[in-house]
Formats: C-alpha cells, structure tokens, sequence
C-alpha cells in the first residue's frame, strides 16, 4: 500500500484512509521530514508499509474521541508532555520488550513501559560570538542573572520544551527556585517570548537579542542550510551546568496506543526505531543523539565536544509539567 504522509493542520484532519492489517498507523507531532527516513528503511526491512498524519497540536484529544475504534496504533511525539498526557488519559498500553529495555537507556523510558524516547536533544544555550564574553553564561541559573538584562530571548514559556525545562529546574531547586529563576528569566528579555528555537538564533544575528536556549539538533540543521547557516555562525554553543547537575535533555518518543489495531507491526516499528539503524537515522539527519548507547553521534555534532547529560529521568520531569505550566502563568513570562 502506498505510504501517506499527510501535514495537516488539526482543523484538516479527516480519518485514515484505507488501510491493510499489514500496515502500522502512526499519529505524529513530528515533522514527517524527520521521522520519514526512519519509516522508509523500516519499510523497506519489512515490507510493512507505515501511514502517518502530522498535526501540530490535537493528536492526544483525537484519540480521546476516536476511542477503541481509532486506527492509530502509534502516537510519536516531540517531548514527553503529551506522552505523559495520553498515559494519564488511558489512551497507551504497556510494552514489554527486552529489546527496548536493552536498547533505550533507562532516563528515556518509561518504567512502566508506557512510552519509549527514541532520540534525545540537548536544551544547549546559544551566546552571540561578538557580544557575549566567553564564561559569561555558563549554566541554565545565568539566564536569570542580571549581567543578561535585556539580551535573552525564549520561546513562549508555555511551550513544551520551556515547560520541561523549568520541570527539570522543579525536579533538582525546587518550586520556589524555579519560580525565581524563571522570573529572573523573564526580567532579563530582550523581547516578548515569541518564535521557534530557529527564530532565537536568528535574532541574536540580527542583534534584537544575545543569548538564547534551544534544541541542539536545530543548530545542525541551520548549519546544513543555505540560508541559515549565517544564523548559526553567529553564535556559540554552551552546555550548561557542566559544574553540576549537567545539560538538560529532552526527548522525541512513542506510546503504542490502547486502540492498536496493529499491535503486532507497532511493535515491530518501535523496536526498529530503537535500533541501530534508525539510530545512526536520527543522529546523522537529524543532528540528534542517540538513545541507544552503542550509537555515535555525528561528526558534526561531536565537533561541539563532549558534555555531561543530565541523567534525571523524563518520568521525573514529567511529574513537574503542570508546575511549570503555572508558574509561567503566575511570573506572566509571556506578557
């Protein structure tokens, strides 16, 4: 059956067309450029065709509504919140795989095999080359300091990798902590929070800010563009926290819904995801890292040298979302 890969606004979404019992059914957050490598050489390994809709936001309410007659059996993500938010609803089952288990290591999974990362990103911190001192910033708390006062720029505080990250902060500072770090953040914007993490670097080259967190793996795909790899000469790369707790990492992962239709070639396709092969995918394509240990990151992401990771496992961050949600809300980071 001919692969579909449909990118649709939640508002277009309309039900799966037809579909083999051979084929895996996948629901994604996920940008089909970034997961079809991974789906095509699974294909091709298998014969199993994979049909996926992306859809920016909705995915986890669609199969609320769909409910045990929903095709999707795979729900991929760009962070652990709305896996955590399908477990919580009932909307996954458990795995039990020793391939998973031996593949993913055990800070990207969780526990209860509700959900498995299958690549993981560092929140790095990028600083102007021309403006911003070396050491001047060094860990996630100097965004906050005053030496930074109007030269930060962020995402919206509510997004998923802005909340994560402030879980993080909740995990190992506690509330009160990171409710004053993320003021202290706030006090120190160049800007209103505003833009994907690409849009960050672009401002800290066209001077409306001078440092700014983002995902690692955007800093290797503006190097491979044309008309943003000016973006990211411009800065330099940080790994916070290196004195301490390490850097931040958050994760791209998949639940097998409560649903599947085909429980048995979903998880086929999530064990091959895990795997080494889709493994080098996602590090040499997507300048991400591996969750599977045996696999190397890429050349050019392991030009920006070694880092300490910081080993606190997602299940941990996730159990903090709701907090960090609402401290944005009560610090008004985006007003």
């Amino acid at each position: 059956m001919k692969k579909l890969i449909s990118c649709l606004a939640l508002a277009g979404l309309s039900i799966l067309p037809g579909y083999a019992s051979a084929d895996v059914n996948v629901y994604t957050y996920r940008q089909a450029s970034l997961i079809k490598p991974v789906f095509d050489a699974f294909t091709a390994e298998t014969g199993i065709d994979v049909n996926t809709i992306f859809a920016k936001k909705g995915l986890v309410e669609r199969l609320r509504r769909e409910g045990r007659n929903s095709p999707a059996d795979l729900l991929v993500t760009t962070d652990s919140g709305p896996l955590n938010e399908a477990v919580t609803a009932g909307l996954t089952q458990s795995v039990e795989s020793d391939v998973l288990n031996a593949a993913i290591q055990p800070q990207f999974r969780d526990p209860a095999g509700h959900w498995f990362g299958v690549s993981s990103r560092a929140r790095i911190i990028v600083a102007s080359k021309d403006r911003i001192a070396p050491g001047l910033v060094t860990s996630y708390e100097d965004l906050a300091s005053p030496a930074l006062k109007g030269k930060v720029c962020t995402r919206s505080g509510k997004h998923t990798y802005m909340i994560a990250l402030t879980a993080s902060i909740i995990a190992h500072s506690g509330e009160q902590a990171a409710g004053d770090w993320l003021a202290g953040v706030k006090n120190n914007l160049a800007r209103k929070p505003q833009g994907n993490d690409r849009a960050q670097v672009k401002a800290i080259k066209e001077g409306e800010c001078d440092v700014a967190v983002i995902n690692s793996y955007y800093m290797g795909q503006m190097l491979a563009n044309e008309e943003q790899i000016e973006w990211a000469n411009s800065v330099n790369v940080i790994f916070p926290n290196q004195g301490d707790r390490g850097t931040h990492m958050n994760i791209s992962g998949v639940s097998l819904t409560a649903a599947a239709p085909n429980k048995e070639q979903a998880i086929k396709l999530l064990e091959f995801m895990a795997g080494e092969q889709a493994q080098e995918i996602y590090a040499e394509q997507n300048y991400e890292f591996p969750v599977n240990a045996k696999v190397p990151v890429s050349d050019l992401v392991a030009s920006w040298g070694q880092f300490t990771a910081d080993k606190l496992p997602q299940i941990e961050i996730a159990a903090h979302r709701a907090t960090a949600a609402r401290l944005a809300d009560q610090v008004g980071y985006d007003q």
